[in-house]
């Protein structure tokens, strides 16, 4: 039997993320007599709850002797406050870590090798460093549809699952990203609740991009609802637009995501893993699924559209929820902001039917909710499409997402940032381009999506004519460092809008 030693907890009040941390004092017996270092593994053991966390090792002065420390989110597994003990041992062998290194080389994995994968991950047996290792080995194109499959169904099991009693079809929408401003899910949800349908949304908030459905909402109403509140919303209004994060729905994919911002990587399988997972999870039958392709979107290619359609497809009827892609124009920016606030001041102008609404980000959402609406009841594009556009014209839509936002806790007033920044045209011509990856860069930059108010607000788009020292943009940020580091992105890595000769 492995030894087991007792020290008390001091709360460190450090904040690291979702990977737990234990600090011991450099001095400490026990590491001396167990052969602990600085990123060994050890489990923690109080109130009958079990972690694996990592250790820092930390002076004399930081700590008494007799005590440990441990981050936020080890305080909050553990349940434990100051002063309480906390027990210590060796952490037993991840069997699973070889089956990541199986991966490593090449090998594909079964079913219940990546359940095993799945379920460590999701009880924070792995470090960081491991979790980022098995993201890597999936990259690339390195899953097959039916790892992609298990993959799918391991990420479901781990956590919980919505169920609608009474209800035989219940929908849902996702766009895979890499086109800013495309916040067409508040507006979707809207129209097609408003029509009848069932649509629960749990989005998560922005991997590599300005903004999530999750982030923009944030800025309007209450996202971070419990199970509990999801159902009384939508039973309610029959719909919500709630982050997902917050219920533990697919628990392990939010621990994937955070490793998968950091390395600002998004591999195809497990894309499709964590879209479909959420929705199975959320107990939807019914999902569109939105790919923009373009030569600076997420998806380049016609052909690379075609084959995540199909593993789309694939997955979705192994996993038992009806899934139709619709590949859409990802050659330009969507709407004027870019950015939580900005967005949300389109998606208000959309919903509201005002004469400065954008456009494409109003014709996109009927389109898509179309698609919706014709899963529902096979009408058929076309009159589903108008029947998209009675409901948004009328205001039902606007009502119906009002009451979404009231019965999700309160409605926000939106902020406003500190600084700002508009950049003119240096020459005149018409906007043959704009190169959406390096646009959403530059509005990450400004601060977007950590501080709400942060990003851009475009003046121009592909196809216009602008003459010198018109704008083409305004910077929000709220801080003159995040406003200079943007701008000097913007300056240094070429030119972001292509100006041509006007015909």
């Amino acid at each position: 039997m492995e030894p087991t030693h007792v020290l008390e907890v001091l709360d460190m009040g450090i904040d690291t993320h979702q990977e737990p941390v234990v600090y011991m004092r450099e001095d400490c017996d026990i590491c001396r007599a167990e052969g602990f270092s600085a990123s060994s593994r050890l489990t923690l053991r109080a109130n009958g709850r079990t972690l694996i966390a990592t250790l820092n090792v930390v002076d004399t002065h930081v700590m008494a002797a007799g005590r440990m420390g441990l981050s936020k989110v080890a305080m909050q597994h553990l349940r434990v406050k100051t002063g309480q003990r906390v027990m210590i041992q060796h952490t037993p062998l991840l069997t699973s870590l070889s089956l990541v290194r199986k991966k490593i080389y090449g090998h594909p994995l079964d079913a219940e090798e990546l359940n095993q994968i799945i379920t460590d991950i999701s009880t924070h047996r792995y470090s960081d460093i491991a979790i980022a290792s098995f993201l890597s080995a999936c990259a690339g194109n390195r899953l097959d549809v039916d790892e992609i499959t298990a993959l799918t169904k391991a990420m479901v099991s781990c956590g919980k699952r919505l169920v609608w009693p009474g209800q035989e079809r219940v929908f849902d929408k996702h766009c895979i990203g890499g086109l800013p401003g495309n916040r067409t899910t508040p507006i979707m949800v809207s129209i097609v609740s408003a029509a009848g349908l069932i649509i629960p949304k749990t989005s998560s908030r922005a991997i590599t991009s300005p903004a999530g459905t999750a982030d923009t909402m944030e800025t309007l109403t209450n996202v971070d609802l419990k199970l509990a509140d999801i159902q009384r919303v939508v039973s309610e209004i029959g719909a919500c637009l709630a982050w997902g994060g917050g219920v533990n729905l697919s628990p392990a994919d939010d621990l994937l995501i955070r490793i998968e911002r950091a390395l600002d990587l998004d591999g195809e399988g497990q894309l499709i893993a964590s879209v479909l997972s959420k929705k199975i999870a959320a107990g939807s039958t019914h999902t569109v699924i939105d790919i923009p392709v373009g030569e600076t979107a997420k998806i380049r290619t016609q052909a690379e559209a075609d084959r995540l359609a199909s593993l789309f497809t694939q997955v979705g009827t192994a996993c038992g929820i009806q899934t139709r892609c619709v590949i859409t124009d990802g050659s330009r920016p969507v709407g004027f902001g870019i950015g939580p606030v900005e967005e949300a001041r389109d998606i208000l102008a959309v919903l509201q039917n005002q004469p400065e609404a954008p456009q494409d980000l109003r014709q996109r959402s009927l389109m898509l909710s179309a698609h919706l609406l014709d899963m529902a009841n096979g009408n058929g594009l076309q009159e589903s499409l108008s029947q998209a556009e009675a409901l948004l014209t009328s205001g039902q839509a606007w009502q119906q997402f009002q009451q979404i936002i009231r019965a999700q806790g309160w409605t926000k007033i939106l902020p406003s940032a500190h600084f700002q920044h508009t950049e003119n045209a240096d020459h005149s011509g018409v906007i043959t381009a704009i190169d959406n990856r390096r646009l959403a860069r530059v509005a990450k930059l400004a601060g977007a999506p950590f501080h709400p108010a942060a990003g851009l607000r475009l003046a121009v788009n592909v196809g216009q004519e602008v003459s010198a020292g018109q704008p083409l943009f305004t910077l929000f940020s709220e801080s003159k460092g995040e406003r200079d580091y943007a701008l000097a992105f913007y300056h240094d890595n070429g030119p972001i809008f292509t100006i041509g000769e006007v015909l």
